[in-house]
């Protein structure tokens, strides 16, 4: 069994550079990864934010045990009784989902993992999610097989891998319509999204890696 979390958590005011160097310099989730309790972990940061994307394996694997060293400098998050470091993002698309453990181990070696961040507007998002839940579960067409787009308020955060996986699901879709257009364009995705006026991407940019790891390089490696 193979379970994808994606985290958001937000650095306290001017802890960013002391919370990123303890995560470059935590070997907790190294061993974790090398132990094969998770499959991939990676780390990323945009601005004041800190993002989690990580591949559970048999059992679910807290964030805390994951990037525990960035706690100290991280923001509670208001809204529940207990005070919180991570929210969980929901997974709003994906093209492909883990069948088992053989199929969703990397077959060639990936050259790089990214993660990247994009802002819809908010009165656009639940059209977002119709369009991309319709698509993915009519399987209308293939993509990035692990490719995956999580949403917290109106933020979007991505994780792909490079050189691109495009290959059938193995995991049937779970709709029977046929409602996704035949050409994606007709959707208007660029609608969907906000502008980043300040450097001129359209939809989503990366943003930078703190750490990534893959239990099959962690083995090559020991």
């Amino acid at each position: 069994m193979i379970v994808r979390k994606m985290y958001r958590a937000v650095w306290q005011r001017g802890m960013k550079d002391v919370g990123v160097k303890a995560l470059e310099q935590d070997k907790h989730v190294r061993l974790l990864v090398a132990q094969g309790e998770l499959m991939t972990a990676a780390a990323y940061v945009w601005k004041d934010n800190l993002f989690l994307y990580y591949e559970c394996v048999n059992r679910e694997v807290l964030p805390d045990e994951v990037a525990g060293a960035a706690a100290p400098y991280l923001m509670d998050w208001p809204g529940q009784e207990q005070p919180r470091k991570w929210i969980l993002m929901i997974d709003v698309f994906h093209f492909n989902e883990p069948a088992s453990v053989e199929h969703w181990l990397r077959k060639e070696p990936v050259v790089s993992r990214v993660g990247r961040v994009a802002h819809l507007k908010p009165e656009m998002m639940s059209s977002y999610i119709y369009y991309h839940y319709q698509l993915q579960e009519e399987r209308a067409f293939h993509g990035e097989k692990y490719e995956i787009i999580a949403m917290h308020e109106n933020l979007l955060f991505g994780y792909q891998e490079f050189p691109k996986v495009i290959e059938e699901p193995i995991v049937a879709g779970r709709l029977s319509t046929k409602g996704t257009p035949e050409n994606w364009s007709d959707s208007g995705m660029d609608l969907h999204f906000q502008p980043w006026e300040e450097d001129g991407h359209l939809y989503f940019k990366p943003i930078d890696q703190v750490f990534a790891y893959y239990v099959g390089d962690l083995k090559e490696s020991t």
